[in-house]
């Protein structure tokens, strides 16, 4: 019996299986339903997808030009990371919360519509962003112009990688391997460390998280813990995923 994955986006499908499977799936919807076959997906919610004879590419090259032009950084100077650790000036600190004297951006600085914007690249295609990203975003309710300057940062490093992406090899090994490890008080200013776990599927990452822990941790394997047990509840739903069942 075949198997296939039918993903559905208003009246759009996306049928995922082999070739046979897949034929199979469009002709019984094609008896139900009048259809058109648009061949192989290139373009879905923002994502590009380019079939190479050594396997499938997915970036979002395209999406990423247009916030680049939308806030007027598509012409900035391309940054060769997406964010500065910790800088040594306090002032500048773009991950440092609002101080009480510090004036909170207003509503003609678009700060949440960027970091709304970063967030879908973070989670899609774009693991590298996902820390910088993070960081910013627990500003949103009172950014400031240093969270801003943080957020374009951003833009500029995605102004000079904005065809990377992730490259689904053909007749990759099929062996998925998950990495995970905790930042201690990676957040001195409340408390709380980092967690941050990649899955890799075949030597490409196939699922992947970097979030602040919402406990407070007093030692450095306290929070090891906690971020391994994140990371143990989404090896269990990747396993069920690719072993087509629900038992481990």
């Amino acid at each position: 019996m075949g198997f296939c994955i039918i993903s559905v986006y208003v009246d759009d499908l996306n049928i995922i299986g082999n070739p046979h499977d897949i034929n199979e799936a469009r002709n019984l919807l094609k008896t139900e339903f009048e259809m058109k076959d648009l061949g192989q997906t290139k373009f879905c919610l923002g994502l590009q997808i380019e079939h190479l004879h050594s396997g499938i590419l997915v970036h979002q090259s395209a999406y990423i030009q247009k916030p680049l032009e939308k806030f007027n950084m598509d012409k900035s100077y391309p940054s060769k990371t997406s964010m500065v650790v910790r800088s040594l000036d306090m002032e500048k600190d773009p991950f440092r919360p609002r101080d009480e004297d510090e004036e909170v951006l207003g509503p003609e600085v678009p700060y949440l519509s960027v970091i709304g914007a970063l967030m879908y690249l973070a989670n899609q295609t774009r693991p590298d962003i996902a820390f910088a990203v993070n960081l910013l975003a627990r500003h949103s309710a009172a950014p400031t112009k240093r969270h801003w300057t943080g957020a374009k940062h951003i833009l500029r490093y995605l102004n000079g990688t904005k065809d990377l992406g992730l490259f689904f090899q053909r007749n990759q090994d099929t062996t998925m391997i998950g990495y995970t490890d905790a930042g201690y008080l990676s957040d001195p200013y409340n408390g709380r460390s980092q967690t941050g776990f990649v899955f890799l599927y075949g030597g490409t990452a196939i699922s992947w998280k970097s979030s602040k822990q919402t406990l407070v941790t007093t030692l450095t394997n306290h929070s090891e813990i906690v971020a391994l047990y994140e990371a143990s509840r989404e090896c269990v739903w990747l396993r069920r995923m690719i072993n087509h069942n629900t038992t481990i």
